[in-house]
């Protein structure tokens, strides 16, 4: 059996998306086969628009304000999106910091109008 793994966060590399300007990716451990257990920063005024994932999502905000799927959030919140279910856009408000649980793949990210 394995021992336990600790990551000091605080010294790790962020990751900028650059498909979504504003944005940057922290990741910490993959809990299933293409899974993803991340931190995602968002600057205030950036969008990541409607989409699909194939695995359902698990997401709590741990700093700022964000308004997804018209619904307006804060510190402390969680949510969850089940697989092949519409989601989004994420609108940063303040400045945003999430932690998301991806439990499969995350699959195509794709911009369709018809989303």
């Amino acid at each position: 059996m394995p021992g336990q793994i600790f990551i000091n966060t605080i010294e790790q590399p962020w990751v900028d998306l650059t498909q979504f300007p504003g944005t940057q990716f922290l990741p910490l451990a993959e809990p299933v086969p293409q899974g993803s257990i991340h931190r995602l920063k968002m600057s205030a005024g950036t969008t990541i628009p409607v989409h699909i994932h194939l695995c359902d999502e698990y997401v709590y905000i741990l700093a700022g304000v964000v308004e997804t799927g018209g619904i307006t959030s804060s510190v402390g919140t969680f949510w969850f999106t089940p697989a092949n279910t519409r989601q989004g856009p994420h609108k940063a408000i303040t400045d945003v910091e999430l932690l998301t649980i991806r439990l499969g793949a995350m699959g195509t990210f794709e911009f369709d109008s018809d989303l």
